[in-house]
């Protein structure tokens, strides 16, 4: 497992389950060019880059893939992008009845061995440092009533909504986002600051 501190952007869920696998990093979907529409996500990709110095991005070796890159260099501006390139290899995903357009496996096809071979040859290795920041867990997230309770859902919106996040995160995604943005005593910060606002309001 190679531990990475930069988010790295795929292009769908499966790609997202094939790198979790192999990479302990907070990894995004695009939902292919479902980026192109989704403000809040392009938003929140700008965001981590900023706060992570970059990003990694790892899509899939066809034209599509390529557009996708392009569509990210431009939402982040100069921030520096880790280009990873997964080979092009011939084949289609199991799950999948037809090879896609260009007949080319994409990251979700990919070996554990040749994404890590990807990674490391675009420069990208197991970080070995140990992180001293405390972690939010989910524990946390039911002390702040953001899951579990009854205004649950309305409090994660007012929190999401209040650090310029997607609204519609689940608990465990919002979970993994906040880990990369915060340590758990900005959350408390956070979370008593945004939700007392949000009752003054």
């Amino acid at each position: 497992m190679i531990k990475v501190s930069k988010p790295i952007i795929v292009e769908g869920k499966y790609d997202k389950i094939t790198l979790e696998n192999v990479v302990d990093a907070l990894i995004i979907p695009t939902d292919g060019f479902g980026i192109f529409k989704n403000k809040e996500k392009c938003g929140m990709i700008r965001s981590l880059a900023e706060k992570n110095g970059g990003i990694i991005v790892m899509t899939d070796s066809d034209s599509a893939g390529s557009v996708i890159r392009g569509y990210l260099k431009k939402i982040i501006g100069d921030t520096p992008i880790i280009n990873v390139y997964v080979p092009c290899l011939k084949g289609k995903e199991k799950r999948k009845a037809n090879a896609g357009k260009e007949g080319l496996l994409g990251v979700e096809g990919m070996t554990p061995e040749i994404i890590i071979e990807a990674l490391h040859r675009s420069g990208v290795n197991s970080e070995t440092t140990v992180e001293n920041k405390e972690k939010i867990t989910k524990t946390h997230l039911f002390e702040a009533r953001l899951s579990g309770c009854a205004d649950s859902s309305l409090n994660r919106k007012k929190l999401l909504r209040f650090l310029n996040l997607p609204e519609n995160l689940s608990p465990n995604a919002m979970l993994d986002i906040l880990n990369n943005i915060m340590d758990l005593k900005e959350f408390k910060e956070v979370t008593a600051r945004c939700l007392k606002e949000e009752v003054k309001s």
